[in-house]
């Protein structure tokens, strides 16, 4: 297996034209296989194996895990509560955000399997109201969860505590998945991409000023995490 990895593979470049990268891209399935297979803070080591078709697998005396791409990166262009804001960005722009998303730096990895029959966490930041997939905003939740604090996320978290406890800490987690980048390295809170306050606003740019913000912090932000991902790589 090929250790290398490219940052600026387009992961869409192998994925079946109407497919999804994180279920059908084996390129992005191996990154993350790469990546994310090393030690924990414990220093027990995360194999994880990609004998299940779609997924990543490990199981060790920590436990089972099975896990699942998931996309941290997104434009909203197809969302149609921000249509009117998108159709006002630069074409150029949106192919530029597009591309940045469509590299290793705007992937992660979360637990694949239902418990219970309920949402994984990938569904539920997706479709809660006050995520709406903002992963400025999932991280947040991982932060209040690892502080025992509520978010809109706890009663998702909390399904997959055994996954978490996994890296001890949200430092732990946040190193681990090389977001510092995401962190204020003082007060290790979050670098949001919008303003915020609370979770009680919409998750969605209300504006184009709003969007472009959100976009550019967007951007900063994963091709900083690419860079870490090449380091730690070479």
């Amino acid at each position: 297996m090929e250790n290398k990895i490219d940052i600026a593979f387009d992961v869409y470049s192998d994925t079946p034209k109407g497919r999804d990268p994180d279920s059908h891209s084996k390129t992005l399935r191996r990154y993350h296989q790469l990546l994310w297979t090393k030690p924990l803070p414990s220093g027990v080591n995360f194999i994880l194996s990609d004998e299940i078709p779609r997924k990543l697998y490990h199981k060790s005396e920590l436990g089972d895990f099975l896990l699942s791409s998931d996309s941290i990166g997104h434009t909203y262009k197809s969302t149609k509560a921000m249509s009117q804001i998108t159709k006002k960005i630069p074409s150029h722009e949106m192919d530029h955000f597009f591309s940045v998303c469509s590299s290793i730096g705007a992937y992660m990895v979360f637990p694949a399997n239902k418990i219970d029959n309920r949402m994984t966490i990938n569904m539920s930041r997706g479709l809660n109201r006050s995520i709406k997939d903002r992963f400025d905003l999932t991280l947040e939740c991982i932060r209040l969860f690892y502080t025992n604090m509520q978010s809109p996320l706890t009663e998702t978290f909390k399904r997959y505590s055994s996954f978490f406890n996994l890296f001890q800490s949200f430092k732990g987690y946040a190193n681990f998945f090389l977001l510092q980048d995401l962190i204020d390295p003082v007060s290790f809170k979050i670098n949001f991409w919008l303003p915020f306050e609370n979770f009680d606003k919409s998750p969605l740019p209300k504006n184009v000023n709003e969007y472009l913000k959100y976009k550019r912090n967007a951007i900063n932000f994963i091709k900083k995490r690419n860079i870490r991902i090449a380091k730690c790589n070479k």
